[in-house]
């Protein structure tokens, strides 16, 4: 059998011959999710200005210890690092946190977007060799299952703060009654948007159906649920990563009296 002899060369990072804008995907990627964890970061380490009336930051709910009316075991415990800022978020924000790090969409805009591994298709990169999932920090992601419990429980926890975001107390009389404000729906469709990502995670849809050979009815249904959640996987992911932020935002800017939150009902 005729065979030709054919050099291969390995590209240098970044070299391609593809003529399209390979690198506006990756570059919007990095953009935004930077963006996300600054201002994540910045807002987990404030310790204030995350309430206002009703309206808890989902950056800080559960409040456990803090010094505001939503936290459930009063001020801030005794046996908290004196050297770290004390903030609520800190004994929060690291659960979803590591639930969205270890994300399996995620997992493909890390690896090109932050470890150029590789950039994109058919495009140079820094590395001489492929290591694996089984090596850091890929192997994180094996965990990802074990953190989606854990979202699973916040999901309750944020519709319970929906739910208190719906009483409102008249300043002059002390009197709670039933109102509907902006920040109301913003945290109202936050909660939303997570559920639909929380609940269309790949490890959910293997949990739910991708183990067992046959499907009752019920179990059929949560699949086929959960699957075409799945489906949109990355829309809810964006989704709900601009929606947490922006939750965080309105409250805080409310509460510093920059923004006036408007009263519907």
């Amino acid at each position: 059998m005729a065979f030709a002899q054919v050099a291969w060369e390995k590209r240098r990072f970044g070299q391609t011959q593809r003529r399209d804008l390979w690198w506006l995907q990756p570059l919007l990627i990095f953009l935004g999710l930077s963006t996300f964890v600054v201002y994540t970061t910045w807002a987990a380490f404030q310790g204030k200005n995350y309430t206002f009336g009703p309206y808890l930051s989902p950056f800080y709910s559960p409040e456990l210890f803090g010094s505001s009316g939503h936290a459930w075991f009063g001020p801030k415990p005794g046996w908290f690092p004196g050297w770290l800022p004390w903030s609520p978020a800190l004994l929060i924000l690291p659960f979803p946190g590591l639930f969205r790090f270890t994300c399996y969409y995620y997992r493909g805009a890390y690896y090109k977007s932050f470890w150029a591994d590789p950039p994109s298709c058919t495009v140079g990169e820094p590395r001489k060799m492929y290591l694996g999932e089984r090596h850091f920090p890929l192997i994180l992601h094996n965990v990802h299952r074990y953190f989606l419990y854990v979202a699973i429980g916040f999901l309750f926890i944020l519709a319970h703060d929906v739910w208190d975001a719906l009483w409102f107390t008249d300043p002059a009389t002390g009197a709670v009654h039933f109102g509907i404000g902006l920040g109301t729906l913003i945290l109202a469709a936050n909660t939303i948007f997570l559920s639909c990502y929380a609940l269309g995670c790949h490890s959910l849809r293997h949990l739910v159906g991708g183990r067992f050979d046959l499907l009752g009815p019920a179990r059929l249904a949560s699949y086929r649920c959960v699957s075409c959640l799945n489906g949109k996987h990355m829309r809810w992911a964006w989704t709900s990563l601009v929606s947490v932020g922006f939750s965080d935002l309105y409250i805080r800017l409310c509460a510093t009296g920059i923004w006036h939150d408007w009263r519907i009902l």
